[in-house]
């Protein structure tokens, strides 16, 4: 018997836009909806519960309940792993459908929601859950008469805010570290891809996960968002997506309750390659596979990518030969390497600033239109400008699309220079033969992450995260626990 293609699938598929609160499938309180639209070819995929603070308050007085009586937070820490594994179990059992609803709802190729969201959110549950049983607290030196022990303790209610371009995995980046220290949680997803996570909330609840730990609210960010940054019984609120939202966040933290406010936001990163690049072909396959990865939909994306003058000719003929590889595709072909934009607005957005790049005076060597218009969905050609000046919208502002803005330098401190020349610090790359050159160069480059010879290695075990206006705090990593416990430290008279 043949497998169903996933076209199939997607028929088939059933979707359930409710609400999760207290370990149930819940419409929203007032009874509103708004329509799921897949960016693959316009069908409508599930009505969803359109959250606001009434569901807020909900959400948040069941997880205030549920860590106020222990029911998680209280949980022997080798069970609360065992838990999170069988979490991450689930998701594998269950990765065809969390995947196919990724692709439907966001627009990546099913390739990807398969071998890279589902596999590494899997991971990120399973690693926290490892890590449970493996932290230990301290005990402070001190004098015979005194017993100091400084230990951590979970911060309690935390809401996280994530984007749409990596939902399960931006969720996972939450969940993982927030449950593993005993908080309880409530998850707004995006409204433009909402449908994961509130799939994971169920599969959460069937690993063991107690009601009322984990909550998923979808809706829009100034209805549902708003309210739980606002919300005086949150206690920290993790967000990432735009630095405009981002500062939003923080402002509303301290309107309230001063509750703890973490920020993973935008990014403007830069690529240097130096004519003493180790391997040319190498650095090219990575700029334009990175950049084109998720059709540019990401935070960390080397959007900026100064090449050597004297090696900028032979670096482009490369690039341009590589392009067409990345013509956008039918996301649910297994074959398809760059999939749709998320939603008219975005889609209106990234052709705005590339008409902008070419009206600056910026040169268009690849790309620049629309893509795949009979299919009903939202594609855009993979685009590269070259001659591109530091001064250009499309050289300083962050796209979150498939554009690539190509600046040639003669010298490597003014590129230094020009890298940092923005109000984000989120990645960066250098590539060059000369370590040492490599070494001045990473510490001089203001970035949260810099690599040298190679771009998007990743790993859980590393934090991620920016400097500047790209965020506060850390994602991934044990360092993210950092954001979800409390530090107390206990005095004991010794007799």
């Amino acid at each position: 018997m043949s497998t169903p293609s996933w076209h199939q699938r997607a028929v088939n598929l059933a979707i359930d836009g409710r609400a999760f609160i207290d370990g149930f499938r819940v419409d929203a309180r007032s009874g509103t909806r708004f329509d799921c639209i897949s960016p693959i070819d316009g069908r409508k995929l599930a009505e969803v519960a359109r959250c606001d603070a009434a569901d807020a308050d909900a959400a948040v007085a069941s997880a205030r309940r549920a860590f106020e009586d222990g029911r998680w937070a209280g949980m022997a820490p080798s069970e609360r792993k065992r838990v999170l594994i069988r979490f991450a179990d689930l998701m594998l059992a269950h990765r065809d459908e969390l995947a196919l609803l990724e692709t439907l709802d966001m627009g990546k190729p099913i390739r990807y929601s398969l071998s890279v969201d589902v596999q590494l959110a899997q991971n990120c549950i399973r690693w926290y859950g490892e890590a449970i049983d493996k932290i230990y607290d301290q005990v402070a030196p001190t004098g015979p008469d005194s017993l100091a022990l400084v230990t951590r303790e979970p911060v309690g209610v935390v809401a996280a805010v994530i984007p749409w371009n990596y939902p399960m995995l931006m969720a996972a980046w939450k969940i993982g570290p927030a449950l593993a220290s005993g908080n309880s949680l409530v998850l707004k997803p995006s409204e433009k891809a909402p449908l994961s996570c509130l799939r994971l909330a169920e599969l959460a609840l069937e690993a063991g996960v107690p009601p009322g730990v984990f909550n998923v609210l979808p809706g829009y960010g100034n209805e549902v968002g708003s309210a739980l940054g606002l919300h005086m019984d949150v206690d920290c609120i993790a967000f990432t997506g735009s630095t405009r939202v981002g500062k939003q966040i923080l402002q509303m933290a301290g309107q309230s309750n001063l509750k703890r406010a973490w920020t993973e936001l935008g990014g403007k990163s830069a690529n240097i390659v130096c004519a003493d690049c180790p391997d040319l072909d190498a650095a090219v396959e990575s700029a334009i596979g990175s950049i084109y990865f998720n059709q540019g939909e990401s935070c960390n994306a080397p959007s900026r990518l100064f090449v050597e003058a004297s090696i900028k000719d032979a670096f482009l003929e490369k690039a341009l030969a590589l392009v067409p590889r990345y013509a956008p595709g039918d996301p649910l072909d297994e074959q398809t390497v760059m999939g749709a934009i998320v939603d008219p607005l975005q889609m209106k957005t990234v052709l705005g600033y590339i008409e902008d790049g070419k009206a600056a005076g910026a040169r268009l060597l690849a790309g620049g239109g629309a893509a795949r218009q009979d299919s009903g969905g939202l594609y855009i050609e993979p685009t590269l400008f070259d001659g591109v000046e530091p001064g250009m919208r499309i050289a300083r502002e962050e796209i979150f699309g498939p554009v690539l803005s190509v600046l040639s330098f003669t010298d490597l401190d003014e590129a230094i220079r020009q890298a940092n020349a923005t109000p984000y610090g989120l990645a960066a790359a250098v590539w060059t033969s000369d370590m040492s050159k490599a070494i001045r160069t990473s510490r001089a480059l203001r970035a949260g992450t810099v690599h040298v010879n190679q771009y998007d290695n990743d790993d859980i075990t590393v934090p991620f995260g920016g400097y500047k206006q790209s965020g506060n705090g850390r994602d991934k990593s044990l360092h993210a626990f950092d954001k979800y416990t409390e530090l107390k430290t206990t005095w004991i008279q010794v007799g």
